[in-house]
């Protein structure tokens, strides 16, 4: 079950767009620098976003992208389906692969795999982009000390 890069990405760029959720419009290139993110790439990857509505486009000098939905309400397993597909540790929890396994209703290992997916679905559909902001801002104020005397 490996994230592939571009959703990795994606992930990073609604990140980026949540920080600033109910600001402005970002830049790509803002974006791109802040994620370390190819921009040629990260424009692709927007336009995809926006076609699912998670994501919105202002024109102009002041223009750039926006988050349209509520980062508290967006999880991360959303945009990860999105650009995977059902999330599994082995193909044949889903469904379309089931065929493909000879094993397939006669496997001990499926109620292991089924577990697994099911915690990793758990965590992806629980966390929120709003959360990941919060604990980025934590971490950040949290260890940022000062020794001046």
């Amino acid at each position: 079950m490996i994230i592939s890069k571009k959703c990795q990405y994606a992930l990073r760029a609604v990140f980026e767009l949540a920080k600033y959720y109910g600001q402005h419009p970002l830049k790509i290139a803002h974006v791109a620098q802040k994620q370390a993110i190819p921009a040629r790439f990260l424009e692709v990857i927007l336009c995809e976003l926006k076609k699912t509505g998670f994501v919105q486009s202002q024109r102009g000098n002041e223009g750039g992208y926006l988050l349209s939905v509520s980062p508290a309400k967006l999880t991360v397993g959303e945009v990860i389906r999105f650009f995977l597909g059902p999330v599994g540790p082995v193909d044949c929890l889903i469904e379309d692969s089931q065929e493909g396994c000879p094993l397939y209703g006669d496997c001990a290992f499926i109620p292991m795999w089924e577990k697994v997916q099911t915690a990793v679905n758990e965590i992806y559909d629980n966390t929120t982009f709003q959360e990941l902001v919060d604990q980025e801002k934590w971490r950040t104020t949290t260890y940022d000390h000062s020794y001046v005397i």
